[in-house]
């Protein structure tokens, strides 16, 4: 399936009760099988119907009938007929709504509830990966109890049949793709409606670019994208694309954010697409009630692909978890011995432990902190040696030059942090401040979060190393945190001076970073230029 037709697959549900002071709940979609009408949801809008609120879910419960909602309630499906619509105009990070050039016309029809399905293997992943401790939240203001308590649906999908809608696609079904098969840096599409059912002609079927930036539990079951998504794409699709134009679907998406202690992390959650089909399929053959519930034949109708994502064999630098007891954060080896990361990472401590994950397994190797750059640089660096080789670590190639606007990924220990390897994010190089024709300071548009310090900066098609990550923004007036403005030390700050290591032996060569001008300092401080008036 090509990108373009993507946003035909993807459709509005629409929940309400007839006769009712409730307000509708609305969501994204994704129409799994246009030619049986058989549409995928979010099934969080559902919880607000449920006929016993007062009874928790049972922890093992696999799914809810019809039954179990209230007899009122009714579901409308809206999805787009508009053709030939222009969408091959979009960048990573934007999400853009398809060329209006050609008023896109939308149909709306009646839905009816077949089941509401739980993913195990995805609620399982995500309390596994995102605990009480870390304080994630993935809802909105956590004083709201109807919000927690949806939080609890984060794993359910509703099962809809709606009258036939195979004029919306191109195509009969849906081709999609096992979440097994997927690698972090897969290029990603997502689709979906922001804010749900409001201004539909602006709004449904919005895209967006990304990449898979980290995977975690069996078979994949969740899915992080720093593909940006907005409250009301609940539901949408994940599409990885293959080669230049071959979209499939991999995910359902369950939170366009999230925020770990208060911090928001810019990463949209995702459940496979696999599992949810699994899941499915298990509730048909076990009930007598679903027995008439199908996906047109079971999965005949659904073409799926095993294949993996084809890439170049392009590996980025070894980025590690450094770990200094009280604080952690990210580290990048630039020598067969050496690591290099942030000051603030390695907190004083004389020796720190550098965890580095390879495939299913994590090696633990003891760092000793060769040196730290003063509290007073403004380069906040640090280097440890490593007490014994990392076999599968790889050397990077150190940038020369700095181009704003190409393509990046930051590689570190951000979002999932110590749990499932280091994560991936993509953006563009925004800005390289330059003083004295040497670069001082990077910034880009990659979804930087708390762990992420003392990560890689690198180009995304050579895998060059371009720069440390030292912080992302946080306005400290209103405690907010801005993941995709963040700043990074250019390779050129310590490079010189690490080539100066194999010949001198002395780490005294790295005190030059503490002996900085002033100009750099006040960049640093983020303080504008003295007024020369």
């Amino acid at each position: 399936m090509e990108v373009k037709e993507v946003e035909r697959c993807c459709c509005v549900v629409n929940v309400f009760e007839t006769f009712s002071a409730k307000k509708p709940v609305s969501c994204s979609g994704v129409i799994v099988h246009p030619q049986s009408g058989t549409v995928i949801c979010n099934g969080l809008p559902f919880s607000r119907f449920i006929k016993d609120k007062k009874e928790p879910l049972s922890e093992d419960l696999k799914f809810l009938s019809p039954h179990s909602f209230s007899e009122k309630l009714r579901i409308r499906v809206s999805f787009s007929t508009g053709r030939d619509l222009d969408t091959s105009h979009y960048a990573h990070g934007d999400a853009l709504s398809p060329s209006r050039s050609q008023t896109t016309q939308q149909r709306e029809v009646a839905a009816e509830l077949l089941m509401l399905v739980n993913c195990l293997e995805f609620k399982q992943a995500f309390q596994a990966v995102f605990q009480d401790a870390d304080q994630w939240r993935f809802h909105g203001d956590e004083e709201d109890e109807m919000l927690i308590r949806d939080a609890q649906f984060l794993s359910w999908f509703a099962v809809l049949k709606t009258s036939e809608v195979a004029d919306s696609c191109q195509s009969l079904c849906i081709p999609w793709q096992t979440s097994s098969s997927l690698q972090k840096g897969c290029p990603v599409v997502a689709c979906g409606s922001p804010f749900g059912s409001l201004c539909l002609d602006l709004f449904i079927s919005t895209l967006s670019r990304g990449i898979i930036s980290n995977l975690a539990g069996d078979d994949n079951a969740v899915i992080l994208t720093d593909a940006r998504c907005l409250p009301g794409t609940e539901g949408g699709g994940l599409f990885v694309v293959k080669g230049a134009d071959d979209a499939r679907l991999v995910g359902l998406i369950v939170s366009p954010f999230g925020w770990k202690a208060n911090e928001w992390i810019g990463l949209t959650l995702v459940c496979s697409v696999q599992l949810i089909f699994k899941n499915i399929i298990c509730c048909m053959s076990g009930k007598d009630p679903l027995r008439d519930v199908c996906l047109h034949e079971g999965e005949a109708g659904l073409h799926m692909s095993t294949t993996a994502q084809e890439s170049k064999a392009l590996k980025y630098p070894t980025v590690c978890l450094v770990d200094s007891g009280q604080f952690w954060g990210s580290g990048v080896v630039v020598t067969s011995r050496l690591v290099v990361t942030c000051r603030h990472v390695t907190n004083g401590k004389s020796t720190v432990t550098l965890k580095f994950h390879h495939r299913d397994r994590v090696l633990d190797v003891l760092g000793d902190v060769l040196f730290s750059t003063k509290a007073s640089s403004p380069y906040d660096l640090a280097f440890v040696q490593m007490r014994d080789a990392v076999k599968h670590a790889l050397v990077p190639q150190m940038a020369q030059s700095f181009s704003p606007g190409e393509s990046v990924v930051v590689v570190g220990y951000g979002g999932l942090g110590r749990r499932s390897g280091p994560s991936l994010t993509c953006g563009i190089l925004s800005k390289a401040i330059i003083l004295n024709d040497q670069p001082v300071m990077l910034q880009t548009t990659c979804a930087v979060q708390a762990g992420a310090s003392g990560g890689a900066v690198v180009r995304r098609y050579t895998g060059e190393l371009l720069g440390i990550v030292s912080s992302n923004t946080r306005d400290m007036a209103s405690k907010v945190t801005y993941p995709h403005l963040n700043f990074s030390i250019p390779v050129t700050v310590f490079q010189r001076l690490l080539q100066k290591i194999p010949h001198t032996r002395d780490v005294n060569v790295f005190r030059a970073l503490d002996e900085t001008e002033k100009e750099v300092r006040r960049v640093w401080r983020l303080q504008g230029a003295p007024s020369k008036l």
